[in-house]
């Protein structure tokens, strides 16, 4: 079983940075694809990046591409997203999930490639 816990959201005007962290428990966590979700107010859940166990892989959402940027340190047990050039848009809470996989270089783009989920942190960007 894998605990999740972010942090790291809050206020922030546009065009300001924010950086959430996911500190990971109770599992290898390099065995884990790591990604970062979120669900903007009255909207579903949308899939925003994703990293593979190595670190070396990533993709992101169209939508954030060029502004986040998601890591992961593996001693730490930990992944973030750094997430510049923000926009009244990227308001949701925010999402860290781990999928178990076998390969090094593999990760997920959809939720239910995911096994755990953290309980979400807030970013609220104003305009």
């Amino acid at each position: 079983q894998v605990q999740l816990v972010e942090s790291g959201g809050g206020l922030v005007q546009a065009g300001g940075s924010l950086r959430l962290s996911c500190a990971a428990s109770g599992g290898t966590f390099s065995m884990y694809a790591m990604g970062w979700f979120r669900q903007p107010p009255g909207k579903e859940r949308e899939f925003v990046a994703t990293v593979a166990w190595s670190g070396g892989s990533t993709y992101y959402a169209d939508s954030v591409k060029g502004r986040f940027t998601i890591s992961r340190d593996n001693a730490k047990n930990t992944v973030y997203l750094q997430m510049n050039s923000l926009k009244p848009e990227d308001t949701a809470v925010y999402y860290c999930a781990a999928g178990r996989t076998y390969y090094t270089r593999s990760y997920y783009n959809t939720a239910d490639k995911y096994d755990y989920w953290g309980q979400g942190t807030q970013v609220t960007v104003s305009s």
